[in-house]
C-alpha cells in the first residue's frame, strides 16, 4: 500500500498510486497547517485515493502535534464525515 509523505520542498502531501500523484497543498504557520487545495488527478478519482491521502495526512499531522484550517471544501467535508479527526481542526 502507498504511503502519504511530505513533500515539504512543495508545501504538500502526496499519495502515489499507480503512477498518479493525490495531493493536498498546505501553507504553515508555526504548528497549523492551512489546507486550500486538495486533488486527485482524473485516474485516480472515484478510488478513494484522496480519502487514502487525507487519513495519511492527519494521522501526520496529529502524531506531529499539528492542526489543520481546511479550506479546501473537500478536505472540510472528509473532516466533517470523519469525525475521529474533528480534534484536529485548529480554532
Amino acid at each position: 500500500m502507498s504511503q502519504v509523505v511530505d513533500n515539504q520542498a512543495s508545501s504538500r502531501f502526496e499519495l502515489e498510486e499507480a503512477g498518479q500523484v493525490a495531493f493536498a497543498d498546505y501553507v504553515r504557520k508555526g504548528r497549523v497547517l492551512r489546507v486550500p487545495h486538495v486533488e486527485a488527478p482524473p485516474e485516480l478519482r472515484g478510488t478513494g485515493a484522496a480519502g487514502r491521502l487525507m487519513e495519511g495526512m492527519l494521522a501526520i499531522l496529529r502524531a506531529r502535534g499539528e492542526t489543520i484550517v481546511p479550506l479546501c471544501p473537500y478536505a472540510d467535508a472528509y473532516i466533517r464525515r470523519h469525525t475521529e479527526w474533528a480534534d484536529l481542526v485548529a480554532e
